[in-house]
């Protein structure tokens, strides 16, 4: 049985590009951070830069939710046609308007294509996948991710002007950062939403939705492609003794029996706390944090790019560890490794150490995520629900991700201000600590087994 790699790949990465856009769209802002609250005027005002950064995760809410409602409908190929859309349009809408108002409108916009590209981007991926390789292929998505947040990095970078680091915030508001740069920042994500738009009509539909659907042809001719056709004969027999028909309705409270809840508590827990555990305030608050340390702004864009590329780097770790070490040994070296990088950096905090040990120990920091975290969550979520309910159990876990994103990164202006950057690193680390405990006590290990496998396993162990 031989696999068609190459056409795997090719369709992992389009649908990946959803991941791309996640991550530069949920980066970007922070780079147009120091020059959008000078024009918009909200510099001391705690709660209306809060809402600014945050506003998108209402958007991600509603996205997640209605990729569970609609993606066991239409597909996952449609969807994600839509979210490319409203990436487009948000990019285009965010960096034209002069009004704060329509600034959240579109940056929710630009959320809900977030929370449509997060759910359905590794879902997607998962679906075509084979089960010995899954794992590096759903990491794709996470691969992308970090890429689009380095190309906001860079971009951010490449387009701010330098800024001397006793300008007043009139000379910066008068600057052409203040007036242009900020807006060209969000622009530039045009090009990477308008090719992954027209490249996604080129991508077949996931055989297991077209299976559930009633396509088995449709189906059979993809898994074909992928595998050969005794490959397809046993996907499609695997499959088919887990789905149910087009005429069963899936609803979301076939997620609460015995079953299925103690899986769906995983899947919200994990996803709740690959938020909680901290890492994306670095990203968002990236000024609050290096200001601390004693950086300017023009040294904080170059930091930026620096802690971008390490989680990059490091992505490309968890890729080749994730089938080998598996997803349970991945997660608990990031939370214990998290806990212990944390209770570092808060003394560091507390005891005013400044400059490149604090901006060392961020990239250790972040080093640690990339390899755990960030991309072996997804692969969980995406493989440990059932098939004939995974459009709905994984919206409620994403819904869950960014709820807890979306109190991550409103609160983290009014905790700093209460608790002191020691005393938030040190709550975060407290938070990875009792997810090292969850991992360690509920989380099953699921390399190498096919998704019909997992549920086999997960659903029987449950019952029982």
């Amino acid at each position: 049985m031989k696999l068609n790699t190459k056409y795997i790949f090719a369709i992992s990465m389009v649908s990946a590009m959803g991941g791309l856009l996640f991550g530069y769209d949920w980066v970007v802002i922070g780079g147009a951070k120091p020059f959008y609250e000078k024009f918009f005027q909200i510099t001391q005002s705690p709660s209306l830069q809060g809402w600014a950064m945050s506003c998108a995760l209402i958007g991600c809410l509603f996205g997640a939710i209605t990729s569970g409602i609609f993606s066991d409908k239409f597909g996952r190929k449609r969807l994600l046609i839509f979210s490319a859309l409203l990436f487009v349009a948000s990019a285009i809408g965010t960096g034209a308007t002069s009004s704060f108002n329509l600034f959240i409108i579109y940056r929710i916009m630009g959320g809900i294509g977030i929370g449509l590209a997060s759910n359905l981007s590794p879902m997607y991926i998962a679906e075509v996948s084979p089960a010995k390789t899954r794992g590096k292929f759903v990491s794709l998505n996470q691969l992308t991710i970090v890429i689009g947040i380095l190309l906001a990095q860079i971009a951010n970078l490449m387009i701010a002007e330098p800024v001397a680091s006793d300008a007043t915030n009139a000379e910066i508001l008068t600057s052409w950062n203040g007036q242009w740069g900020w807006r060209w920042m969000f622009w530039a994500e045009i090009i990477p939403s308008g090719l992954f738009f027209i490249l996604m009509f080129f991508v077949p539909e996931s055989p297991r939705w077209l299976v559930q659907n009633r396509s088995e042809n449709k189906a059979g001719k993809i898994l074909e492609k992928i595998g050969g056709l005794e490959y397809a004969k046993l996907e499609l027999a695997s499959v088919k003794k887990t789905l149910t028909s087009a005429s069963e309705k899936v609803s979301f409270s076939q997620l609460l029996k015995p079953g299925l809840r103690p899986v769906l508590i995983i899947g919200i827990v994990l996803a709740a706390f690959q938020q909680w555990c901290g890492i994306n305030v670095i990203f968002n608050y990236a000024e609050e944090i290096f200001e601390a340390a004693g950086y300017g702004v023009s040294d904080i864009l170059f930091n930026i790019v620096v802690t971008g590329s390490v989680n990059l780097i490091f992505t490309f770790v968890a890729i080749y560890t994730v089938d080998k070490l598996g997803r349970r040994a991945l997660m608990l070296i990031g939370a214990g490794g998290l806990a212990g990088i944390y209770a570092v950096m808060g003394f560091a905090y507390h005891f005013n150490v400044a400059g490149w040990p604090l901006l060392l120990l961020v990239v250790i920091a972040i080093a640690c995520y990339a390899m755990s975290l960030a991309p072996v969550t997804w692969v969980i979520l995406s493989e440990i629900f059932p098939n004939r309910i995974r459009g709905a159990a994984m919206a409620v876990a994403t819904v869950s991700l960014w709820s807890a994103c979306f109190l991550l990164t409103y609160t983290f202006p009014i905790l700093n201000d209460a608790l002191g950057t020691s005393g938030i690193f040190w709550l975060y680390g407290i938070i990875c600590l009792a997810g090292f405990i969850f991992v360690l006590k509920k989380l099953p290990e699921t390399k190498g087994k096919s998704l019909e496998q997992i549920e086999e396993e997960l659903t029987k162990k449950n019952v029982s």
